[in-house]
């Protein structure tokens, strides 16, 4: 029987020949992820199997990068659970503030990620690797406890929804403007606990960045994974960052996908997702005129180098808008040196933001950027529930760097593509 990529990388995983959608397999595992949200509550899990390690030291990653720096009591004790248990089970990959960043933006970049790996992370957007070729998705809590002490965990085979991609993005469109495309195209359960696989001639034109977002947000659709071929711009990635050879799976050419999609890249145009959804998907055209009053930039969708230079690009020599707030955060360490050393966090200051260090804080409400009632926001976060970054009464508009960093010079949504002089 024929097989899509995700379903070949569950049957090496599974020790099978072949995996068929529906099927239930228990698969072995390259990588066990948690936060600082999640890994305390599998950590008090773990205790209760009675077993004096870890199935691979240098397989459980341990991130605290939600509530850090830690911003109340709860959240130190959360984070000092986690240090002490990378320090009795000897934890190769635990990673403190000064030495961390946002757990999907850090691990590709630590290389710690390779094409046909299988991945889980006790957080809904570890589906953010399928840009490398990897199967990898979010589990809960227990799972993870469980997958920590086994190595081990079971999976339902899923079927796959195939996306054929062609032409290339225009100016200032972007990896989050084709995904929020999707999302508004399908919904958000459009894809639930399906594979979102990634093809066409179009998938060359796409940076390594703009995989990694749409990966990020497949979960957004509901979907189980999202993952694309590993092409030479994924392989030169992987070159450069991970210390092992790449397995490449490719889907039979007569793999069977549920759907097909046919999307003509040239034809996206900077999308805006309204609130409360991420399938509110609007394009830069048809938004109207909003108010806003903060703008974040960052998160582990759209924090890394490549989405802080469109904003600076956007930014240098002017000022945001009276009454707006800017809130930059690079994804990680590494890249806050790389923005400093370029000038970057300069061009921010000057245009009036306040540059953060790595964390998730803004994204989910926790610190750093909550709003008020009746306040609204344009981020380049994932998600804009009832609630997400603040006061149930508040809204998030989801949008690219580029959108938002003109929006923040405009005090409303704004059109990158209008700005003089880019």
């Amino acid at each position: 029987m024929s097989m899509t990529m995700s379903q070949k990388i569950l049957a090496k995983h599974a020790k099978m020949g072949v995996v068929r959608p529906g099927q239930l397999v228990m698969a072995d595992l390259d990588l066990v992820l948690g936060n600082d949200i999640t890994a305390p509550v599998a950590i008090k899990e773990f205790a209760r199997f009675k077993v004096d390690k870890v199935f691979d030291k240098s397989k459980v990653v341990l991130v605290p990068d939600h509530f850090t720096p830690n911003k109340d009591i709860k959240a130190a004790e959360q984070c000092k659970r986690m240090r002490e248990f990378a320090s009795d089970y000897q934890i190769d990959n635990y990673f403190e503030v000064g030495r961390m960043g946002i757990e999907h933006a850090l691990l590709p970049e630590q290389g710690l990620v390779n094409a046909g790996d299988l991945i889980i992370g006790a957080d809904s957007h570890t589906c953010t690797y399928g840009a490398l070729g990897a199967f990898s998705t979010g589990t809960g809590s227990t799972d993870m406890a469980a997958a920590m002490a086994t190595g081990q965990l079971w999976f339902k085979v899923p079927q796959a929804l195939r996306f054929n991609l062609t032409g290339s993005l225009g100016t200032w469109v972007s990896g989050k403007d084709l995904i929020l495309h999707i999302i508004g195209l399908i919904g958000v359960d459009g894809a639930l606990y399906k594979s979102m696989e990634f093809t066409g001639d179009g998938v060359a034109s796409l940076s390594i960045d703009d995989r990694f977002t749409v990966c990020n947000m497949a979960i957004e659709a509901g979907a189980k994974n999202g993952i694309f071929p590993v092409d030479d711009v994924a392989k030169a990635y992987l070159a450069s960052h991970c210390k092992r050879e790449p397995v490449i799976y490719e889907p039979d050419a007569d793999a069977e996908y549920e759907q097909t999609y046919e999307i003509d890249l040239a034809s996206i145009r900077p999308t805006v997702a309204f609130p409360h959804l991420p399938e509110n998907a609007k394009t830069i055209d048809e938004v109207g005129d909003i108010a806003i009053d903060q703008v974040v930039i960052g998160s582990c969708t759209n924090g890394r180098l490549s989405d802080l230079r469109i904003a600076a690009h956007i930014l240098k020599g002017r000022t945001i808008a009276k009454g707006v707030r800017l809130i930059v955060f690079p994804a990680t360490q590494q890249i806050y040196l790389e923005a400093m050393e370029e000038g970057l966090l300069k061009i921010f200051v000057e245009a009036g933001a306040v540059v953060s260090t790595p964390t998730c804080g803004p994204c989910l409400g926790g610190h750093m950027g909550i709003l008020a009632a009746k306040e609204r926001a344009v981020s380049t976060t994932n998600r804009n529930f009832v609630g997400r970054m603040g006061h149930v009464e508040s809204e998030v508009y989801l949008a690219s760097p580029a959108v938002a960093a003109a929006s923040a010079l405009a005090g409303k949504i704004a059109n990158p593509e209008l700005l003089e002089d880019n």
